[in-house]
């Protein structure tokens, strides 16, 4: 399976968000082809600002895994981490993440300093257009 497979798995986790008023945002984590740990956002649900789809999907996977590190696993997340995911997604060690629409307002990646493992591969754009697609209808709902 390619990473448009996964990326795809992601986005079905940030229509669970969409459906419940959530920012929609989802991420799975594979291992060896499968998927290991899967979130949505769950900050209102959760009354928890930290309740992000990485994280959610970072405890599920270690859980999964038994072990706190996750240097064989990739992160598909459909919108570019926060700087507390991207801080979870680095101790976690994660091998890669593939991001599908950058956040031009809090993605970690305007950050200077590197915040992830150094191992950590990245790639991004990944069914990009229909990450950004559910993100503008949820915003677009709100403000109606």
């Amino acid at each position: 399976m390619g990473h448009e497979t996964f990326m795809a798995e992601a986005l079905k986790e940030a229509r669970k968000a969409f459906e419940e008023g959530e920012i929609p945002v989802g991420a799975v984590v594979v291992c060896e082809n499968r998927i290991i740990g899967k979130g949505y956002n769950q900050t209102q649900k959760l009354h928890d600002v930290t309740a992000h789809a990485e994280m959610i999907a970072i405890t599920a996977a270690a859980n999964y895994l038994g072990a706190k590190y996750l240097n064989d696993c990739t992160m598909y997340v459909t919108l570019e981490p926060c700087i507390m995911c991207a801080g979870a997604i680095g101790w976690a060690q994660l091998g890669g993440l593939i991001i599908g629409s950058l956040d031009e307002k809090k993605g970690f990646l305007r950050v200077k300093e590197p915040v992830l493992h150094p191992k950590t591969e990245i790639l991004t754009g990944i069914l990009s257009i229909e990450s950004k697609e559910m993100l503008l209808e949820f915003f677009q709902n709100l403000r109606q």
